[in-house]
């Protein structure tokens, strides 16, 4: 669902970009809605939430990922996430009822936190209900590195942030979130909030960051950079594997439960591969695949052709991820970056909104035909 993030500024666009999954499954394939609770790998079994048991001679993990929270106090209990379709409604029911609480003088505050891929399409598209719908609305974009789309290229994250600031976001890069509650996402690092803490309770009232802009004969009027209200927050900093996987007999991550795989999608177990965000596929050099809707598009081919092989007795192809080139979307606008065959190593405009849509268009036509990806591409 890697248009899911198009539903927070019009939820009708589902019906475009959602297809059933009787669409595309064969009439040979038994399909089970339903969620897996964990994996025995000696049994050869998969253990579901409400069906029976399924039974397996070959495996392919991909459940995707979940979102991290990195211990964050109060962000998993008081934040959004963006990992689904209805994540995606939800937080368009939350920013509209927000909107339709808020006023000109007293504007909803929409704080974002993670400025990766996520992040900066969750930002355009709430930007995009507040212009399609004039709503008073405050966007921030919060990243704790030092800009936004971190490890990317400096001219492409210096595009978005110029995309985002022409949108009416305001970013703050180089500040983590240290602490949530219902009303306030705190920014700092863990030592200064526990620091923080041990004054409050001594009755200290602390005001850090806070410049004094103007002083009366009865007043000092600071600012307040440490704190931000909030009436909307969306978490998108981070991915982890699903926590069915902390148990399973596979070599994974200690940290974040991701299935180690090869090149050919096969974990330490012979009869399991693993594929897309749960997985961390082995790749020339030092780092992994990227979690990428680009990079498990193309690696679903090869693992589905060597789950075969596998079946047959067959040698395994190895994949290699190839890079593309980077297509962000902010709402309407979109900036493009490294494409392939494209003159130009950093593009907005026309040229890169095209290029957007016919990258979703492209895989739409793929998984189901021509046909819905041409009712699709006005949504794209």
């Amino acid at each position: 669902m890697h248009e899911s993030h198009r539903c927070i500024r019009d939820p009708s666009v589902q019906e475009n970009i959602a297809i059933p999954v009787h669409e595309i499954k064969q009439p040979s394939t038994e399909f089970i809605q339903d969620e897996v609770v964990g994996i025995d790998t000696d049994a050869q079994e998969v253990n579901l939430a409400d069906s029976d048991t399924v039974e397996y001679d070959y495996l392919l993990v991909g459940l995707g990922s979940q979102t991290a929270f990195f211990g964050i106090e109060g962000l998993e209990e008081y934040a959004l996430t963006l990992k689904s379709l209805d994540d995606a409604l939800d937080i368009h029911d939350k920013v509209q009822q927000a909107a339709r609480e808020a006023s000109t003088n007293d504007p909803a505050q929409v704080v974002i936190g993670g400025a990766g891929l996520s992040g900066i399409q969750t930002a355009g598209e709430v930007a995009e209900f507040r212009d399609e719908h004039n709503a008073p609305i405050d966007i921030h974009l919060v990243e704790g590195l030092d800009q936004v789309l971190p490890n990317s290229d400096p001219e492409l994250q210096g595009a978005l942030r110029k995309r985002l600031e022409a949108a009416d976001v305001n970013i703050k890069c180089g500040e983590f979130i240290g602490e949530v509650d219902e009303e306030t996402v705190y920014i700092g690092d863990e030592d200064e909030l526990a620091l923080r803490k041990r004054l409050e309770a001594a009755d200290v009232n602390i005001k850090c960051g806070e410049f004094i802009g103007e002083v009366d004969e009865e007043t000092v009027y600071i600012g307040d950079e440490d704190e931000l209200d909030y009436d909307v927050l969306v978490w998108t900093g981070g991915i982890t594997g699903r926590d069915c996987m902390q148990d399973v007999a596979l070599d994974k991550d200690e940290r974040n439960h991701r299935v180690h795989a090869e090149g050919n999608f096969r974990t330490d177990d012979e009869r399991v591969f693993a594929i897309g965000d749960s997985a961390l596929i082995d790749q020339p050099g030092d780092q992994p695949a990227p979690p990428t809707a680009q990079a498990a598009w193309q690696a679903a081919e090869v693992a589905g052709e060597n789950l075969a092989r596998a079946a047959r007795g067959q040698p395994l192809k190895t994949w290699t991820h190839k890079d593309k080139g980077t297509v962000v979307s902010v709402g309407e606008k979109a900036v493009a970056h490294d494409v392939m065959n494209m003159p130009i190593e950093t593009f907005g405009g026309m040229p890169a909104k095209l290029l957007k849509k016919a990258i979703a268009a492209r895989w739409i036509n793929d998984v189901t035909g021509v046909g819905r990806a041409a009712k699709a591409w006005p949504d794209m």
